[in-house]
């Protein structure tokens, strides 16, 4: 399985990680010197992701700059269905109306 990006074919870059010791100049040193280097791989930010390719959706390793630029386009969400639960009827009791109470001052 190659580190390589199916879009733009990004792969890895061989480089080196350089150690320096000392005080820059333009903070009053005599300068940075360095000390080592030891060789490195620059490797791309793959991702796996599902994407239309050709009315089919395939999984691809794609960069995240190719991602970022829309290049791809990924297939619609799927949607799956509300499972609905039936909830308890209400209980009705029938119950007689209250008779209205006579006002305090009002007699009959």
């Amino acid at each position: 399985m190659s580190r390589k990006c199916d879009y733009c074919g990004k792969t890895r870059v061989r480089g080196f990680q350089i150690t320096r010791r000392g005080l820059a100049k333009k903070k009053g040193g005599v300068g940075k010197k360095i000390t080592g280097r030891n060789k490195r791989d620059f490797r791309p930010n793959l991702q796996y992701v599902r994407a239309v390719i050709e009315g089919e959706i395939h999984r691809v390793r794609i960069c995240t700059g190719c991602l970022k630029r829309g290049k791809v386009t990924k297939p619609p969400q799927k949607v799956r269905p509300v499972v609905a639960v039936a909830a308890p009827a209400p209980e009705t009791t029938e119950a007689a109306p209250a008779e209205p109470k006579p006002e305090e001052g009002a007699e009959e």
